[in-house]
């Protein structure tokens, strides 16, 4: 079996563990389904490049972290999620975070990903340009989030709270995007190096 097909089965089993055990019994079955849906998109478009780009170890690892959180805000919904209730009674804080946490891995993640295939493809090396290219872009792809939540607010009308988790913040959509852009730059601090030297090695 090709490299690449083990670590998707792999990622396939994982996913499917944590959808069965998301979709089992959701708060809520239409935001669960909105909120699993990137996962449904993802998998099939990994399988579809396995041949032609595999990515590195850590830009998929991350990826499937990134689908697991989506699928335990998917199961509770995000302002329901009970690990967040331990994290807001431990630093006293007004909201459940786990939702901030979402929006720091909506960026967090897609920068590794998004560098990685920019750099591999040739379009843009290393440096400045790169890091203010990926951080445009995560930001992009986070607002274009937020007026998909807009969407679905506009079309379900009440029905749409569970998805959109402002638990009512009025500022709530200003910290998903500023959470998203943390996370992009963290990404890209942190994990940079290591990351070069699994591209150098899969050049090689």
């Amino acid at each position: 079996m090709h490299f690449a097909d083990r670590r998707l089965l792999v990622l396939g089993a994982v996913w499917g563990i944590g959808l069965v055990a998301s979709g089992w019994a959701p708060f809520d079955r239409a935001t669960w389904w909105m909120e699993i849906a990137p996962v449904l998109i993802a998998f099939p478009v990994l399988v579809g490049l396995r041949r032609r780009f595999v990515f590195t170890d850590l830009a998929l690892l991350l990826i499937a972290v990134h689908g697991l959180v989506l699928m335990l805000g998917g199961a509770y919904t995000y302002a329901r999620v009970p690990i967040g209730f331990a994290v807001q009674d431990w630093l006293h804080l007004a909201r459940n975070p786990y939702d901030r946490f979402g929006h720091l891995m909506q960026g967090f993640v897609p920068a590794i990903v998004l560098r990685e295939v920019l750099v591999r493809t040739g379009v843009i090396a290393t440096g400045r340009v790169l890091a203010i290219t990926v951080l445009a872009y995560c930001l992009s792809v986070s607002a274009l989030y937020e007026l998909i939540e807009f969407g679905a607010a506009v079309a379900l009308g009440q029905g749409a709270d569970a998805f959109l988790g402002t638990q009512g913040d009025p500022w709530d959509t200003q910290w998903d995007m500023l959470m998203c852009l943390i996370g992009a730059a963290l990404a890209l601090i942190l994990l940079s190096r290591p990351h070069d030297r699994q591209i150098a090695r899969l050049r090689s």
